[in-house]
């Protein structure tokens, strides 16, 4: 157990289960800043999202007791414990991607270079070669105003249809960081002057119909990934530049409109889409 990482300049000692890196949910909830309840609640309600052996691993008995005899210098554990749910770096992932904030976001590709692959480098997408990626993404978060960091792996995420950047086979991490490079190209651009009603209209349509790519774009890059990557980037790029065109005021509240919107209920028109900020009101 004298393996160590270091996270937010604190050093933490590497917990393995079966020669794997491993985080208890306690742990988990401290790197990610939450209560230990949420993370266990999100469990709950997404158990089958959560498959043992893959995303966790529960341990009880004699293997239990086994553990806590190799925590006991650590106290990690409560001597009185009848169970332990151990998270794996998938298991991690889907925690973060489940709070979805910056904060567990830029936590979890932390616990990725500096914590599960320690001790059990990867095949070809070890932290070096994925170095240019997380640089990149670095500068686009800092050169635009209109994403953070959950939101800009989450780009990277539906682009390449995987739940983290460690899935990204190593051929295409140079396709992936020139994807990047081309978002930072676009978000750099100044913003357009005062739209005509044309282009408002125009971006207002294009921004809802990115919040339902949002919704139903990664099941169609599932069922065609072919065809679902040749089109996302449209929706992407399209949202950006409206929100170039109509500004803060105007992506926000129809963001949150969106949130609360049955996408298998209805849809939403231009009328709505201009008086979005009435709607919520109401």
């Amino acid at each position: 157990m004298n393996t160590v990482a270091n996270i937010n300049n604190q050093e933490i000692s590497i917990v393995n289960f079966n020669s794997i890196p491993v985080v208890t949910t306690e742990m988990l909830a401290n790197f990610y800043k939450v209560d230990v309840k949420n993370i266990q609640n999100n469990f709950l309600r997404n158990a089958d999202r959560f498959i043992e052996g893959k995303h966790f691993f529960k341990i009880v008995g004699q293997e239990l007791r086994e553990f806590k005899k190799s925590l006991t210098i650590l106290k990690m554990v409560s001597q009185n414990a009848k169970h332990l749910v151990l998270w794996t770096e998938r298991g991690a992932a889907r925690h973060a991607k489940m709070l979805d904030t910056d904060q567990a976001w830029e936590v979890f590709e932390k616990l990725e270079d500096c914590y599960f692959t320690v001790q059990t480098a990867r095949q070809g997408n070890s932290k070096a070669e994925r170095v240019a990626l997380n640089d990149a993404v670095n500068m686009l978060v800092a050169k635009t105003k209109h994403l953070n960091f959950s939101e800009a792996y989450k780009l990277i995420h539906q682009r390449f249809a995987v739940n983290g950047i460690d899935e990204i086979p190593y051929d295409m991490l140079p396709i992936a960081v020139a994807y990047v490079h081309q978002l930072i190209a676009l978000f750099s651009q100044e913003k357009q002057t005062q739209p005509d009603q044309y282009a408002d209209a125009t971006a207002r349509h294009m921004l809802w119909l990115n919040h339902w790519w949002s919704e139903f774009g990664s099941t169609i890059i599932k069922l065609s990934p072919s065809m679902g990557h040749g089109i996302h980037d449209h929706f992407k790029f399209g949202a950006e530049s409206a929100r170039q065109v109509v500004g803060r005021e105007v992506y926000m509240p129809i963001f949150e409109l969106a949130k609360q919107h049955n996408w298998h209920g209805g849809g939403m028109g231009y009328k709505q889409l201009k008086e979005c900020n009435i709607i919520l009101k109401n």
